[in-house]
């Protein structure tokens, strides 16, 4: 199992009780959102009964169907929210992953960016600091010949990741653009996993 699968499945395991915990929020939510809108409805058809039936019957239905669509709408946030929750821990994840495996990680992404081999690498403060001259010398290496990048003296505020810039051009390899391009692709099974 790769270090990604072992942080999705890790991921997977706490939005799992997350998402128990959120349903069980939800579920009383919504009984009480139901409770209060049944109790208006009967009140109200208490009162109205002697004005008609039907009307009075009409209204508690009304009142029935927004309270419960008034509940799917607050589960819809809750897994929004979630499965916003997911996305922005993988950022996290990739970004704290070991030194080893967040190196080959970058250099990974440096070489797939990469067009001549003479391009700076932007990295974060931390990241420039704590990993940059592997980075370079590991993607030097595997670049061969080619190779001849360098640390830029510049940072940027990315959460982490790397940026490769030759001259006004940059491809943005930054952890949270990778994760949001892959997002709309893997929505959907975030989604089917959390909630299955």
């Amino acid at each position: 199992m790769t270090g990604i699968e072992k942080i999705i499945a890790r991921l997977e395991s706490e939005a799992n009780a997350e998402l128990e915990a959120m349903r069980s929020q939800a579920k009383a939510e919504n009984d009480a959102v139901l409770a209060e809108y049944r109790e208006k409805a009967n009140a109200e058809y208490e009162s109205n009964i002697k004005s008609g039936k039907a009307a009075c019957l009409l209204r508690g239905e009304r009142l029935q169907s927004a309270a419960e669509m008034e509940a799917k709408k607050q589960l819809l946030s809750c897994k929004q929210e979630l499965v916003n929750t997911v996305f922005d821990r993988a950022v996290e994840e990739i970004s704290h992953l070991p030194k080893d495996q967040y190196v080959a990680f970058l250099v990974k992404q440096v070489l797939q960016a990469v067009q001549t081999g003479d391009e700076e690498l932007i990295f974060n403060a931390r990241d420039a600091r704590k990993y940059g001259a592997d980075v370079i010398w590991t993607a030097n290496a595997k670049l061969g010949k080619k190779g001849n990048l360098k640390v830029s003296e510049e940072n940027r505020e990315i959460p982490g990741g790397v940026i490769v810039k030759r001259g006004n051009v940059e491809a943005n390899c930054a952890a949270d653009i990778l994760v949001q391009l892959r997002r709309a692709d893997l929505a959907s099974q975030v989604a089917e996993i959390l909630f299955a």
